[in-house]
């Protein structure tokens, strides 16, 4: 099974982002805790390599806490190793949660004033860019930001269509560029890992095949996750089995006692991405030993 989803308007989003990219002088990136790696469009990076940027692993509350402090120190030697005075090594990282608005709203304003391109003051004005693949956090954080509710949010990918520009009480000049993936996307067990959580829309992915990654995913690394959740009192024996327990235990059975996996397969999936499974992160950074 090859995952690939590039609808036309993405075309757009990124003939958007190429027009509004010269005015910047800060770019806001957002990124799945969950998943850094997968969640890092590389055609953003290419475009906007010659501006600050500013890292923000958004769902932090939705992934594991020490993983996500190994991507922090990931990205910090990433940033190391490049030279100061090029602009392309300014990158800075940071993880925010959403039950902790004031204190993103703090870190982002001075992060933006701190990386600008130009001394901020009087009579300057700093304009930055919020980018990222889609369902990411992107309108959430504009108005968290804003400190009302100024930008369309959703569980769907793809809610933002337009970009859309505000002005910060702090003064800063804010845009929110729709999300964007790429045109082909080669590693495909990036591509399951966006699916599981919720990047790219359910009625574009094979949901069955996506539960099984999932399901093998979670075996191998927090079968007492998957015992307490589901009350098993054994650990299935592979992905397919654990989603026929999942049917039967969770209203997934249809005329006859058959298991209707389609509905198991919705219910693992939907666990994970609201956080019912716990904190998991699907990833790790490279060189990072994992402790299960």
């Amino acid at each position: 099974m090859s995952l690939q989803w590039y609808p036309g308007h993405m075309t757009k989003a990124r003939r958007q982002l190429v027009e509004a990219m010269p005015l910047q002088d800060v770019v806001i990136e957002l990124l799945d805790a969950r998943m850094p790696s997968a969640s890092e469009n590389p055609d953003i990076g290419m475009l906007c390599k010659n501006r600050p940027c500013i890292k923000v692993l958004s769902k932090a509350d939705l992934a594991d806490p020490v993983t996500t402090e190994a991507w922090l120190r990931y990205f910090a030697s990433e940033r190391a190793e490049k030279s100061n005075d090029r602009p392309e090594g300014r990158v800075t990282a940071i993880a925010i949660r959403s039950d902790r608005a004031a204190d993103t709203r703090a870190r982002i304003t001075e992060l933006c004033k701190k990386l600008a391109l130009h001394p901020s003051g009087p009579g300057k004005t700093v304009r930055a860019i919020i980018v990222g693949i889609p369902n990411v956090g992107k309108s959430t954080l504009i108005n968290t930001l804003m400190e009302r509710k100024v930008a369309k949010v959703g569980d769907e990918p793809a809610v933002t269509k337009g970009q859309q520009k505000v002005e910060l009480k702090t003064g800063i000049h804010l845009a929110d560029n729709p999300g964007m993936m790429w045109p082909k996307i080669e590693d495909q067990t990036a591509a399951l890992r966006l699916v599981l959580g919720g990047a790219i829309p359910d009625s574009a992915i094979d949901y069955e095949s996506v539960a099984l990654f999932g399901a093998e995913f979670f075996i191998r690394r927090h079968p007492n996750v998957l015992m307490a959740r589901y009350k098993l009192t054994q650990l299935p024996k592979d992905p397919a089995a654990l989603l026929l327990e999942i049917g039967r235990r969770r209203g997934g059975l249809r005329r006859g006692g058959e298991v209707d996996v389609h509905k198991a397969a919705d219910v693992l999936i939907h666990d994970f991405r609201d956080g019912a499974l716990g904190r998991i992160s699907l990833e790790v950074p490279p060189g990072f030993e994992e402790h299960v």
